[in-house]
């Protein structure tokens, strides 16, 4: 076995809601060589104005939070992941792809988000093996700093939509079911006034 071909940086060209991106990636990162089906189907139906502050909670290599940057050019997107390895891949690809309307930070959640950044919109791939617990903080960290009006959305594997259901009635009071694929589902909350 080639170990250092392996060491070599993984490379492609994804086009998502119209936006063509290069991303570099590496083995043990989340779907290394290529846009997973989940991360495509949100981005497919995720709504983001020229000018709305946005967040990729759990950003990996950056695929949610670079097109949402290059859709939302007059606002600022923030890219956060807890592995340190997904930061600088993102952080790389968006200065690869020249994207400077975005900032790349090593963040448990929102720990290391600017404590005044609110966003209008909060979206995610949720890892199945999170769990409820790290579910319920996320989404309680993540109504407390959108706007009013603002937008989270996550894509879970279908088996999860009706824990994600529950949690977005009990913490925004409200939830829609965006659209549901093969095997993923994506789920929208709003920030009531």
């Amino acid at each position: 076995m080639d170990v250092e071909r392996l060491r070599q940086d993984l490379v492609f060209t994804e086009t998502l809601r119209g936006q063509t991106l290069t991303f570099h990636s590496a083995w043990g990162l989340f779907s290394p060589r290529a846009v997973d089906e989940g991360t495509r189907l949100l981005l497919d139906h995720v709504e983001v104005s020229a000018d709305d502050d946005c967040l990729d909670l759990g950003c990996g290599y950056g695929a949610i939070g670079l097109t949402l940057a290059r859709l939302a050019p007059r606002g600022r997107t923030f890219l956060v992941d807890r592995d340190f390895v997904a930061v600088e891949y993102a952080r790389r690809n968006a200065e690869r792809n020249a994207i400077a309307n975005c900032e790349v930070l090593l963040s448990d959640g929102f720990s290391h988000v600017p404590p005044g950044q609110r966003f209008s919109v909060v979206a995610s791939n949720l890892p199945a093996k999170a769990g409820n617990e790290a579910y319920t903080i996320l989404f309680t960290d993540a109504h407390a700093r959108l706007v009013a009006g603002g937008r989270c959305y996550v894509v879970t594997l279908s088996a999860v939509r009706r824990f994600i259901e529950r949690s977005f009635r009990e913490l925004f009071g409200n939830y829609e079911k965006v659209k549901q694929g093969r095997t993923h589902t994506v789920s929208l909350a709003v920030r009531e006034p």
